[in-house]
């Protein structure tokens, strides 16, 4: 612990706020709340802590912190904080999923949409629905039997949709407010549980097609009825009260915490969310923040109750979120609240599996690549491929894996700079030098194995530039394909040789993972450039021509040789300056 941290926390007040721990770059890499700061913070430094909070606390060099007046504004204070910053470390919150939502808007001919973000709009919102099929699936049907605006035709323009008896808003007579009301009326309470009647009426007309052995049409009206049954009662768990309620339980284990969510509407339990993710701070601070972001910045509906278990702070959640939290303490509700805890612990399990038989082969793999190249195990490993087309725009990737797993924020790009055509071997020479360069200059952490994308070529000129340019005594061996661009072999050595390598083996897997992710890498990055390239025209040349005048003339007459034979009357009318127009005339006209 360094002298200014331990002077920082001599110093804490003994008041609620938050705090944010900073690394060696004064970059932000976590924030947290408390209600005492002085007792939160120094927990980080003091006493026992897992091997994840460990691995945190290392990277702290530096804190701040901000003062509040209450728990809320803590609260309130942390999550934006946490939005501004991104923090690496606040995984829970980064968490960024969202559901589709039904939406009808508000326009006087409403459409009936499937959207992702809630706005205030005066549209009707209706889920949110994790099941994505299942939502598509129920518009469609939806689509079919409530003629709501499905085009942008004007009156006496008719669509498709009109003559299928599927749209109102193109005919000669528009619908009336009072006809789309009903209609509104009509998808609000089918969404909202009145799906019986039209559900028994499909299966009446499935049981029809099935008698005129109109299989196919059959078929089709059962899957209209069990997507259905998906969306609006995939469980029968059900209250009786009708009321919309979100039932949360959390289970927590080793750092890591899991909450679960049952959606409730109309009584029935009809989807459900679950979140695993590793924590810091106190587990019920960690579930009220997980509930606030839920609501607050992933735009959730909230319904009209929370029900939340025993010991949570059901005053701050409600002055948070301006609605009804209860705790239930017996009864159904209460049942339903162990119910969901319980699903929170199981799966919470089931990821402590996953992860630890994850780790153990990945971990075995990296352990037996150093075995079969006489190496200490290769904890770092940094790989390099190269992309061209016939030579243009040359461009090389890197990437990192520690410890078996990619490591994205290690990832680098670079445009090549002095090789002119497509030599590969000087290619490989300019970024290896460009990397470990940069590397010693900066003291960055050297890599326990290079590995390139290629074969004996590509290893002697990074090696060249390895030992004899840079005086590095670094591990590197390559990786050859075969006729269809699959890893085929490991080259090693002084002189390289072929090794042995199972294709069947987690080691070869490991090293097949490493070169397909460094070309997706590279081809990515060489289409990006290949795009902006393709995306630059005669119009750049044009002196008043920037980005916006240049999209707008493209957009509107979609090619230069377009731009090229349209009058300056015509430009003018996008808004074009008289005298530009003339400019881009006369320039296309001379390099025609």
């Amino acid at each position: 612990m360094s002298q200014q941290i331990q002077e920082k926390l001599a110093v804490l007040p003994a008041q609620p706020g938050c705090y944010l721990m900073k690394d060696r770059h004064g970059t932000v890499i976590y924030v947290g709340k408390s209600k005492l700061l002085r007792n939160r913070v120094r927990s980080y430094f003091t006493g026992a802590n897992d091997k994840k909070t460990q691995r945190l606390v290392q990277e702290i060099t530096d804190f701040e912190y901000i003062v509040t007046t209450s728990e809320i504004e803590a609260l309130i204070l942390e999550m934006n904080l946490i939005k501004k910053y991104d923090p690496k470390y606040n995984v829970l919150l980064k968490d960024d999923k969202s559901y589709p939502y039904l939406k009808i808007t508000s326009e006087r001919h409403p459409r009936l949409q499937i959207v992702r973000k809630l706005k205030k709009d005066k549209g009707k919102y209706f889920g949110p629905y994790p099941n994505v099929l299942a939502a598509r699936e129920t518009k469609k049907l939806l689509d079919r039997l409530y003629p709501l605006r499905k085009c942008n035709n004007p009156p006496g323009r008719y669509c498709l949709y009109y003559h299928m008896g599927q749209c109102l808003a193109c005919s000669e007579q528009p619908a009336s407010e009072d006809t789309y009301k009903e209609i509104i009326q009509s998808i609000t309470s089918f969404l909202h549980g009145g799906h019986k009647e039209i559900k028994d009426n499909l299966k009446s007309g499935m049981y029809e097609a099935s008698a005129d052995l109109n299989f196919e049409r059959a078929k089709e009206l059962r899957d209209q009825i069990q997507h259905i049954e998906i969306v609006m009662e995939q469980q029968r768990m059900t209250l009786n009260d009708q009321t919309d309620r979100d039932i949360f339980g959390f289970a927590y284990d080793k750092g890591w915490m899991c909450v679960q969510v049952f959606f409730i509407r109309q009584g029935k339990l009809i989807e459900r969310d679950v979140s695993v993710f590793p924590f810091f701070d106190d587990p019920s601070d960690t579930f009220i923040s997980f509930i606030g972001r839920f609501y607050l910045h992933h735009h959730h509906i909230k319904p009209k109750q929370l029900l939340v278990p025993i010991g949570t702070d059901t005053d701050l959640l409600k002055e948070l979120l301006e609605i009804n939290v209860h705790t239930p303490f017996r009864g159904r509700k209460k049942e339903l609240v162990e119910l969901a805890g319980k699903n929170a612990s199981i799966a919470l399990q089931e990821k402590f599996s996953i992860i630890e038989r994850d780790a153990e082969r990945t971990i075995r793999a990296v352990e037996g690549l150093g075995d079969i190249l006489n190496i200490e195990t290769p904890h770092r490993i940094e790989a390099f491929d190269n992309s061209n087309i016939q030579g243009t725009d040359p461009v090389s990737a890197m990437v990192v894996f520690t410890d078996g797993k990619a490591d994205k924020k290690e990832y680098r790009k670079y445009k090549i700079r002095d090789v002119k055509g497509p030599d590969d071997y000087e290619t490989m020479r300019e970024v290896v030098r460009r990397r470990y360069k940069r590397v010693l200059k900066e003291n960055l952490p050297l890599p326990d194995l290079i590995i390139v994308d290629g074969g004996k070529g590509q290893m002697g000129a990074a090696l060249d530039v390895l030992e004899n340019e840079l005086g590095l005594n670094i591990p590197l061996c390559g990786l050859a394909k075969d006729d269809k661009h699959k890893t085929s072999e490991l080259v090693y050595g002084d002189p390289p040789e072929v090794l042995s390598l199972s294709r069947k083996s987690q080691e070869f897997y490991l090293v097949q993972r490493i070169q397909e992710e460094v070309h997706r890498f590279a081809i990515s990055f060489h289409r990006q450039l290949r795009g902006k390239g393709l995306f630059q025209s005669e119009l750049d040349k044009i002196p008043g021509v920037g980005e916006k005048r240049k999209r707008l003339l493209l957009t509107h007459f979609k090619s230069v040789n377009e731009i090229r034979n349209a009058s300056v009357d015509r430009m003018i009318k996008l808004g074009i300056p008289i005298n530009i127009a003339g400019t881009i005339k006369e320039h296309l006209a001379k390099n025609e």
